[in-house]
């Protein structure tokens, strides 16, 4: 047997995982001296019965379809052990032995920044993971993130509007797009040059356990994490307290006190998360880390959603909004205009960025 399928053997062997292996590795030496231990030295080691049974007669057809889909182009497995790991990750206390790319392996080497939040974010939440990912990608940082609904998928959707890197780190193999609503996005990310990536076996199905795992990934592989928008109790913040524990930056947007999709980002503000208002706040965190590798120029020192010069009445009814949810009537009340001047103006302000509509007929401002 050749040493790649003694990996991937490993690698499927049911509650193994990466701490398991590791420790297999320590003890044996490779791969291959783990396979030709036998069940008594598989034991010795406290493999479960499941394990036990897999190493011993392992489904052979299973690894000729990994090394097939091996032999497509564009496909690669990184191994820990091998010079093209990204070492970012490899300094992690449990990094997964393989990785599955999908698409460009070469951009795990890039500078990373991570974009996550809600699965169910505000429009405007929304609206700003776009920006934000738009911008940075145009300053030459590759974004990462989980390919999930919401602030994930959007930030994948404006690193791709710029024409710029993003990876999607997955909790399912990465032949199984999840959610399905998002393939003809995964798609474009690998048509778009980037990648998708997995440590999970191919034809792994989406389970629970596997997103933490993910989110350990996303982090790892990026210098810092920014969070959109997040809920008190959401994988979100679990992927902050993993960055910190990695010694990465953390950063957080915050939102309006009357936004329950806000009070993550609060949370992580008030323990330590640096406050970010403009997508060159981040810039400025990371061009010590980054050097030459960001885009300098005029570019950089105007943030996406900077405000630009706009009429008098435009302006006047921008001030009155506050950033709280507001309707059109109380609009009207503040301001002395008519209902269909105040809708006018806001149709033209939500088209130039200034504000966004949220459930309920209410208006928020963005900047």
């Amino acid at each position: 047997m050749d040493e790649l399928s003694a990996w991937l053997i490993l690698h499927r062997t049911p509650g193994l995982g990466a701490r398991g292996l590791q420790r297999l590795l320590e003890r044996f030496g490779g791969p291959l001296p783990i396979l030709g231990a036998g069940r008594s030295g598989w034991s010795e080691e406290g493999l479960k019965d499941a394990a036990l049974d897999w190493l011993a007669r392992p489904d052979l057809s299973r690894i000729q379809a990994d090394l097939a889909w091996l032999e497509q182009p564009g496909n690669r497995l990184l191994l820990a052990t091998s010079d093209d790991y990204p070492e970012l990750l490899r300094q992690l206390p449990d990094p997964p032995p393989l990785l599955f790319v999908c698409g460009d392996a070469e951009l795990l080497h890039l500078p990373q920044l991570a974009l996550v939040g809600s699965r169910n974010p505000s429009p405007s939440g929304e609206r700003t993971a776009r920006q934000f990912a738009r911008y940075l990608a145009e300053r030459g940082l590759c974004i990462t993130s989980g390919l999930a609904l919401g602030i994930d998928g959007a930030s994948h959707q404006g690193a791709l509007d710029a024409g710029g890197h993003t990876l999607a780190v997955m909790g399912t193999g990465v032949d199984r797009i999840y959610p399905p609503r998002h393939r003809d996005l995964a798609h474009a990310i690998v048509q778009g040059g980037g990648a998708l990536v997995s440590e999970f076996p191919l034809g792994c199905a989406p389970q629970a356990s596997n997103f933490p795992r993910r989110n350990r990934i996303i982090t790892g592989l990026s210098l810092g994490v920014l969070v959109v928008e997040a809920a008190l109790k959401s994988g979100s913040l679990i992927s902050a307290r993993l960055a910190n524990e990695q010694g990465r930056e953390v950063f957080a947007i915050p939102g309006s006190i009357h936004n329950s999709q806000a009070r993550g980002c609060h949370f992580l503000i008030k323990n330590g998360a640096k406050l970010v208002e403009t997508a060159q706040d981040i810039v400025e965190e990371l061009a010590p880390l980054l050097g030459s590798l960001l885009v300098s120029g005029q570019a950089a020192q105007t943030a996406p959603d900077a405000p630009t010069e706009m009429p008098a009445d435009h302006r006047q009814l921008l001030d009155q909004m506050g950033f709280d949810p507001i309707s059109v009537d109380q609009l009207v009340a503040l301001c002395g205009l008519r209902v269909e001047e105040v809708a006018s103006m806001l149709l033209l302000l939500e088209l130039e960025g200034h504000v966004s509509s949220v459930p309920g007929g209410l208006y928020c401002r963005l900047h």
